[in-house]
Formats: structure tokens, sequence, C-alpha cells
């Protein structure tokens, strides 16, 4: 009997993992465009983890990590709008966290990475407006497209903005 319910189960994990493939719609609107998935994003201004399917922090304090939805006042000037994320998709990435501190400490202070609020790609349409897509026209999204995709707002494709880590 047991032999049985082991093959019945099998079906089910092959089922959740085809799932886990894509979570942009999950992906906070400040989190770096061009991954249709991502596990956590590294933030290096801070050295802070943020898990995108939980949607919690991960930081260190008194010798041990935590996770919280919010950031601690000791957090308060950080915008995450503003600060560089590295997408890494790797279980429990803190735990090597002096590889992942070495390895981005040059992305420090940088803010040049282009962000889904700031996107105009098609996929993440439902992050424009907080989902109301006031202000957009398809139409003009196609034009400035076939022109090279630069509206002169600095929005970007993605490509050399971001850092993925598949360590």
């Amino acid at each position: 009997m047991a032999f049985l319910s082991f093959f019945s189960f099998k079906p089910a994990d092959a089922q959740v993992s085809i799932n886990l493939g894509i979570n942009i719609g999950s992906q906070p609107a400040w989190g770096p465009v061009g991954y249709d998935y991502a596990r956590y994003y590294y933030m290096p201004d801070i050295d802070v983890y943020y898990s995108v399917p939980t949607h919690q922090y991960v930081y260190y304090q008194n010798n041990t990590w935590i996770k919280a939805s919010v950031l601690p006042g000791r957090y308060g000037n950080f915008d995450p709008y503003q600060s560089y994320k590295v997408v890494i998709n790797e279980r429990d990435p803190w735990l090597r966290n002096n590889v992942y501190r070495t390895k981005y400490a040059t992305y420090k202070g940088r803010h040049d990475q282009v962000i889904i609020r700031d996107s105009r790609d098609e996929k993440y349409r439902d992050h424009w407006d907080n989902g109301k897509h006031k202000g957009w026209d398809k139409q003009k999204y196609k034009e400035q497209k076939n022109n090279g995709g630069n509206d002169g707002r600095g929005n970007g494709h993605g490509k050399g903005h971001g850092h993925k880590d598949k360590d």
C-alpha cells in the first residue's frame, strides 16, 4: 500500500515545481526588470535580503537572521525604489552572506537600475498605476517600442541593468 502512495504523491511534486517558474506578479514594483522569476533580492546598500514569495525582509540582528514584513527603524532612510537589487535564486542565501556582501559590494550606492514600476514592458502591465493603467496608451507604447523604446524618461529593457545570481 505504501508503494502506491509514493507514486500517487510524486505527480503533485512535479506540478508544484512547474508552478514556481514565473512570479512576475509577486515581484514588488521596486524590483529590477528583466526577471520572470526571482526568489530573493539582495540589497547591498543595507546588506539585507527580500523574499519575493513571502514578501519578507531578512536582516541580521543580535547575531541571528530575522524575517519580518517591515524593516526595523534603523533602516528608516532606506528607499527600495532608489537602491540596487541583485536577484538571487538560492535557498537561504543569507547563510552565505559573506560571499554576497563581498561579491556585490561595488553596487552600494548605485541608482541606475531600472525597476518594474518604471518599465513599460507589457509583462509588467499589472504593476503600472497600481493595476489601474492610468495614463497608459497602448498605441503610444507600440510607437515608442518601434522607435527603439526610448521615451526620454530613462525607461529601459533590463539588459545590463541587473545581476542574476544562481550560485
